[in-house]
C-alpha cells in the first residue's frame, strides 16, 4: 500500500524567467570581403564582456558603413577596412564618422589586406582610429584581445559622458536656483 506521501507528482516544465541581461555590445564589421563577416562572426559568437555579448552589424561598404553609422549612433566598435571601393575607402569613412557625424566615441580598428596601401605609422598619426591590424596577423585571440581593449576604452568614454550630463545638470539647476533667488532678494528690495 502506498500512503499520500509516497506519491510522485509531475510538474510540467515552463520556461525560466528570463533574467535582464546586459544590452549586447553593437560591434560593426565594415568590409567588402564576406569571408571576413562570416569569419567575425565565427571568432566571436561565444564573445561575452561583462555579461553582455555582441550584436554585430555588417556593412559591405564606405557608403553602406555611412549609412549603418548614421542609422545607429551608439556603435561601440567597428572593424573597418582600408580598401573598399577605393584604395582610402576606409580612411575617408573615419573621416566622416569623426567630422561629420561627430561621434568621438565609437572605437574603430582598421583592418587592411594591403598594409601598404595605408602604412600603419602614418595612418595612426593621421586619421583618428583606436587600433591597427593586418588582416593576416588577426588570429581569433587577437581579434578577441583587441576588441575587448576597444569595448573597454568604448565603456570609459560612455561613464565619462554620463559623468559630464551630470555635472551639466547639476550646474544648470545651480543657475536656475540661483536666478531664482536673485529675483526673490530683487522683490524684496523692491519694497
Amino acid at each position: 500500500m502506498t500512503d499520500e506521501h509516497d506519491i510522485l507528482r509531475v510538474i510540467e516544465d515552463t520556461e525560466a524567467p528570463v533574467e535582464d541581461a546586459a544590452p549586447a555590445w553593437k560591434v560593426a564589421v565594415i568590409d567588402d570581403d564576406d569571408a571576413v563577416h562570416e569569419g567575425t562572426r565565427f571568432a566571436l559568437y561565444d564573445y561575452s564582456l561583462h555579461g553582455a555579448g555582441l550584436d554585430i552589424l555588417s556593412a559591405r561598404s564606405a557608403a553602406e558603413g555611412r549609412e549603418l553609422m548614421r542609422a545607429v549612433p551608439d556603435i561601440a566598435v567597428i572593424l573597418l577596412d582600408v580598401v573598399m571601393e577605393t584604395d582610402d575607402a576606409g580612411l575617408k569613412l573615419v573621416d566622416y564618422i569623426r567630422t561629420e557625424l561627430k561621434n568621438e566615441a565609437v572605437r574603430i580598428i582598421l583592418r587592411t589586406g594591403q598594409p601598404g596601401q595605408a602604412p600603419e605609422r602614418q595612418v595612426i598619426v593621421d586619421y583618428d582610429i583606436n587600433d591597427y591590424k593586418a588582416k593576416t596577423e588577426l588570429t581569433a585571440d587577437k581579434l578577441f584581445t583587441a576588441l575587448t581593449a576597444a569595448l573597454r576604452g568604448y565603456q570609459q568614454i560612455q561613464r565619462m559622458v554620463e559623468t559630464r550630463r551630470g555635472l551639466d545638470m547639476n550646474i544648470e539647476g545651480a543657475a536656475v536656483s540661483a536666478v531664482k533667488s536673485l529675483s526673490a532678494v530683487s522683490s524684496v528690495l523692491a519694497l
